[in-house]
């Protein structure tokens, strides 16, 4: 939808699996785009067993790991959405995340996730504008087994899905004042377009490599998240991270 013009991002909680269908659903049918949409969740039942979690050390910075292993988790709706993936998060555990908020949570918005200091869910939505004590209680509820769903929209319509949110069951519903970090906007001309928070987990050398299999990938696809995913997924392939949290060493290869 190239008129789409996302201004800012409005998230809320939700308690039940089941609100989850029915919410994306409204959200698709009053226009806004599938790439827009994220979900966040521990507590997915499905008759496809979920396994392949993988450890911080291997999703850190390593892009989301997508495919078969999910199967149907999410049924029709849920699997439209990009990225689909399983991550940990330093105090919640291994999260099941869709859609652009799984990029920030290992990208833009995701040097104090990447660091020692094992900083969770809250510090990430602090770094992206939510208040500390807004941030808190969705670490908390998300680690208690509820879900989080955000959705990037028009200014002139955020009235009109706080309102949806809240319809359909929403709690804590928040308004952020910008959309969720994408790691360039577009296809990336070079290192200046690259978000500071990735920028500065890259050596040089490294953000040329990102930058070249981002813009393959975006090329092929015109896909943003598929972009990202192989962009780091290289990365992780052919660097190591020194002691600052910076991927500079390339691995040797035999």
């Amino acid at each position: 939808m190239p008129d789409y013009k996302a201004e800012r991002t409005i998230s809320g909680v939700f308690k039940q699996e089941s609100q989850i269908n029915d919410v994306i659903r409204r959200l698709l049918d009053r226009g806004v785009p599938r790439d827009y949409l994220s979900v966040m969740g521990n507590n997915f039942q499905s008759q496809t067993r979920i396994s392949g979690f993988i450890s911080k050390k291997d999703v850190i910075l390593g892009g989301l790991r997508t495919g078969a292993v999910f199967g149907s988790l999410f049924g029709s709706l849920l699997g439209l959405l990009s990225g689909v993936g399983v991550l940990f998060i330093p105090f919640v555990g291994s999260v099941v995340a869709a859609g652009p908020i799984g990029g920030a949570l290992l990208g833009a918005a995701s040097g104090a996730l990447a660091g020692s200091t094992g900083a969770g869910l809250a510090s990430v939505l602090i770094t992206l504008g939510m208040s500390e004590d807004k941030a808190a209680i969705y670490e908390t509820r998300l680690k208690a087994g509820e879900f989080i769903i955000m959705a990037e929209v028009p200014g002139d319509r955020t009235g009109e899905f706080q309102l949806l949110m809240e319809s359909a069951g929403g709690e804590e519903v928040h308004v952020i004042e910008k959309t969720l970090p994408r790691p360039c906007p577009g296809r990336c001309k070079g290192p200046q377009d690259l978000a500071p928070e990735v920028r500065s987990h890259l050596s040089e050398a490294a953000q040329e490599t990102f930058i070249e299999h981002y813009n393959s990938v975006f090329d092929e696809t015109n896909d943003e998240t598929k972009a990202e995913e192989a962009a780091w997924a290289q990365i992780y392939q052919q660097y190591e991270e020194d002691e600052n949290g910076v991927w500079s060493k390339a691995k040797v290869t035999v």
